[in-house]
């Protein structure tokens, strides 16, 4: 059962950049370029295929429709038993032909607050809440997990392009407006409940509004308010809270739209216990991890076409999700008393870890999740 997050001020988000800090400080975890080359699979992980009966975390919906679910803190815990189980442990991610990445990136961030939910019970979201997912989208870009994804790139044709580690902040907007008609059941938000198809309808009409533009340099970010839940389509079998904590996929279009899911913070589904809250509101907290998560995600596979592994298709981020700390060097938050283990324009934040397919290789470590990254190779490495 899923913790009663109680009724909530709504939020005026508007407000909340008057809270927002000039960036002017030194950027910290951000090491140098990726090093020179990309290193290949020792084996041709293509050939492994997923053992019958594995769930998955991409799903597919009666219109079409393709996610990356980001998992529960239980059902993360159960595939990496299976993951171990079948394979030995984390394979590298691998690159498949033609897939896209993100470039460059620019986040939205839209806040969808109505006044009720469906079921006419309160709904809410704080200002620190809604401020804290506007800086962590500002702060992002030129940080050690964004400079982790330049390892990764694409090849298109002829041309190859690697990620860069560089964003901006787009905007926001706060939508008072009604939630639609349940069009799920779920058991964590029972009569409250919105389909992925509702949360496509309601990013197409709020970029009508402010004449926003899709396209492999922009993620739109829907937050949803407390009490909301979703379903990944009308069946309800891919809920909030009891299968993800938040999902990335895109519209497809010219040109496609990617975007994510954001529901309201859970710190008992979504989060570890224990982990320290830096900013002092750990449901918010726990969602800057969901979105750094689903950012990274975006970044290195936003079609869904480029960077997972073999076998069960985890995702950068499913590799070191709910995963805290540095696997390589074992630092643990050495930032804000010991709050948090990132540091990104002066201001903490308690993040997961990313995988680094370089220091996954260059230390044999079978686990190559990293604060800031990539892991410099040296001479001695043979790689």
């Amino acid at each position: 059962m899923r913790r009663s997050l109680g009724a909530a001020v709504v939020v005026c988000v508007a407000s909340a950049t008057a809270l927002l800090l000039a960036h002017a400080a030194p950027a910290q975890n951000a090491p140098n370029g990726p090093p020179a080359g990309q290193i290949a699979p020792a084996m041709n992980l293509e050939q492994i295929k997923t053992p019958p009966g594995l769930p998955s975390l991409t799903v597919t919906n009666a219109a079409g429709s393709v996610a990356h679910l980001f998992p529960t803190v239980a059902r993360a815990a159960a595939l990496r038993a299976q993951n171990t189980l079948y394979f030995g442990g984390d394979p590298p991610l691998v690159y498949h032909s033609g897939g896209s990445i993100m470039p460059t990136l620019t986040i939205y961030n839209i806040f969808w607050v109505p006044p009720t939910l469906q079921n006419g019970g309160s709904t809410g979201m704080s200002n620190s809440y809604g401020s804290l997912m506007i800086r962590l989208a500002q702060d992002y870009g030129g940080h050690g997990i964004d400079n982790n994804n330049t390892q990764y790139f694409q090849t298109i044709g002829a041309t190859t392009t690697y990620i860069k580690n560089s964003g901006n902040f787009g905007a926001f907007f706060v939508d008072n407006s009604a939630y639609p008609a349940s069009g799920c059941s779920d058991s964590a938000t029972p009569g409250n409940c919105i389909t992925d198809a509702q949360i496509q309808a309601e990013i197409t009409k709020v970029m009508g509004i402010k004449g926003w533009t899709g396209g492999l340099t922009h993620i739109f970010m829907l937050y949803t308010s407390s009490g909301e839940g979703s379903c990944f389509d009308s069946t309800s079998t891919s809920c909030a809270y009891t299968q993800y904590c938040a999902y990335h996929g895109f519209i497809s279009g010219s040109p496609d739209v990617i975007y994510s899911n954001m529901p309201f913070g859970d710190t008992t589904n979504c989060q570890e216990p224990g982990i320290p809250s830096p900013n002092g509101d750990a449901v918010a907290d726990a969602v800057t991890t969901a979105a750094s998560h689903e950012i990274t995600e975006a970044v290195t596979d936003p079609l869904l076409n480029a960077w997972f592994t073999a076998g069960l298709g985890y995702e950068i981020g499913d590799l070191c999700a709910y995963d805290y700390g540095n696997s390589d060097t074992g630092t643990f938050n050495t930032y804000d008393s010991g709050k948090a283990n990132q540091s990104w324009n002066g201001h903490f934040y308690e993040l997961q870890t990313e995988f680094d397919n370089h220091a996954y290789a260059g230390t044999g470590n079978t686990k190559g999740c990293v604060q800031t990254g990539p892991f410099a190779l040296g001479p001695s490495s043979g790689l």
